[in-house]
């Protein structure tokens, strides 16, 4: 107990006896009490500590760049600090638009961490990460049009974790360099929409029917109280292939493959990353060290740190904030057991909207 108080206490040039006198004592010590006795060195307002930080950065104040204290600690000691940096980007999960999470892409938080990591001078090339089965077309295309801007200013090397597949190899198309695990499971190329159809449901179980007042013949295509007409189908179907032709053609673009080669090996199927290897879906076999190490050979770099985005929040403030869906999600868990994971489906294929690029169906690799 001495030796850990000491070791603590020895900056601020107190004893161990000092210590325990003031614990036994049960000292309840103001700021201007804690400075005279020499715990503390002064009290300051959050401006004045930014005004300081900044002058000794030489910064202003709104740009003072943070580190985390879990962040510090894990930099091994010795090791020279360096300016420049390789993003490291994840997107785990289905893709769809707005703010991701955890266990999903959103298109706007990882467009904006590859947006961030394009306008970081700092940063001299971009790892992609990706572990999806896909999901929205639209959302993925607006990651894919973040990857190809970044490209035009410096490298992106895409690194396929167990699945990158449909969407997930849409944003993955454009990089520079992919790299594929031997058993990653890649391409399914393939494009379909999902209309659900209740009526009969509706109807004949609950008793329930409907009335509708539209202001023109499509107003109410597409809800779940009636069938599709011939028509709807078609204009359905025709929106279908269309995000299939562009799919394929950026696709062709991005790996420099003919369109017509593309639907040959696209129109869904599924490959493993050794056989993507053969039919040039993929460049090398190999994992994220890889991808990195071939990233700063790209931008001609040697010396270089990792910057992992979107910056990860701190494990304790994580747990404040999504303390309610823990608990949620342990209740279900605790109700469902292993059918938990077919909730989850379940709510996944009800937030399908619109056209999506995605596996028809869940791997699960143990």
């Amino acid at each position: 107990m001495e030796t850990y108080f000491g070791r603590h206490w020895q900056s601020r040039n107190k004893t161990y006896d000092q210590l325990e006198l003031r614990a036994d004592s049960l000292l309840r010590e103001s700021p201007a009490d804690a400075v005279k006795s020499g715990l503390i060195d002064g009290t300051k307002y959050e401006d004045e500590i930014m005004k300081m930080l900044s002058e000794k950065s030489e910064t202003k104040d709104d740009k003072v760049d943070f580190v985390s204290l879990e962040k510090y600690n894990n930099v091994p000691s010795g090791k020279k600090f360096h300016a420049q940096k390789i993003a490291l980007i994840f997107a785990t999960g289905s893709i769809g638009s707005g703010k991701g999470d955890d266990e999903s892409i959103g298109s706007e938080t990882t467009a904006a961490a590859i947006r961030k990591a394009r306008e970081d001078k700092n940063v001299k090339a971009i790892v992609l990460r990706v572990n999806s089965p896909g999901g929205s077309a639209l959302a993925s295309d607006v990651i894919w049009r973040e990857v190809t801007l970044a490209k035009k200013e410096k490298p992106v090397v895409v690194s396929m974790g167990d699945l990158a597949a449909s969407g997930g190899y849409y944003i993955s198309c454009a990089a520079d360099k992919i790299y594929a695990q031997p058993n990653s499971i890649t391409g399914s190329i393939g494009v379909f929409g999902v209309i659900f159809n209740a009526q009969k449901m509706l109807n004949e179980k609950l008793g329930l029917t409907f009335d509708t007042y539209k202001t023109g013949e499509y107003g109410d295509m597409g809800l779940p109280t009636r069938a599709l007409t011939p028509g709807e189908r078609r204009k359905i179907q025709n929106s279908v292939e269309n995000v299939y032709d562009q799919f394929t053609k950026k696709v062709g673009d991005g790996r420099g493959i003919a369109q017509a080669n593309v639907d040959s090996i696209g129109q869904g199927r599924v490959w493993s990353g050794e056989d993507a290897l053969q039919i040039k879906l993929v460049d090398e076999l190999g994992g994220i060290n890889d991808a990195i190490a071939a990233a700063a050979k790209l931008a001609k770099i040697t010396e270089y740190r990792i910057s992992q985005l979107p910056v990860q929040k701190e494990p304790f403030v994580e747990l404040l904030e999504g303390g309610a869906d823990d608990v949620k999600q342990s209740m279900i868990n605790s109700e469902l057991g292993a059918n938990a994971k077919y909730y989850k489906s379940l709510k996944d294929i009800f937030k399908m909207q619109g056209i999506q690029v995605r596996l028809p169906y869940e791997i699960t690799i143990q």
